[in-house]
């Protein structure tokens, strides 16, 4: 095996060594299955349902025109909701 050196906070490093203790594993082994882990997901393919694969290409946004926002905005008047409120809960 390798050695590698790797540099974090302390708080990261005490996470970490914690994380790998609760597991019953060392913090090489839990980052080499998390190293695994990515490279898997990363090489995975997403398989699309006929549906969502027929669905595809039938609408054609605007130019400049935000998919998540328009969602966001459909979302709170189906549920009546008040978009004032939750202007503030944005994830983008």
């Amino acid at each position: 095996m390798t050695k590698l050196t790797l540099s974090a906070d302390p708080a990261t490093v005490d996470l970490a060594k914690n994380l790998a203790a609760e597991q019953g594993t060392s913090v090489s082994a839990m980052f080499e299955r998390f190293v695994s882990l990515v490279a898997a997901q990363r090489n995975a393919t997403v398989k699309i349902g006929p549906l969502t694969r027929g669905a595809s290409g039938i609408v054609t946004l605007a130019k400049g025109a935000n998919a998540r926002r328009i969602l966001e905005e459909a979302l709170l008047e189906r549920h009546k909701l008040d978009k004032l409120k939750y202007s503030s809960i944005r994830t983008y």
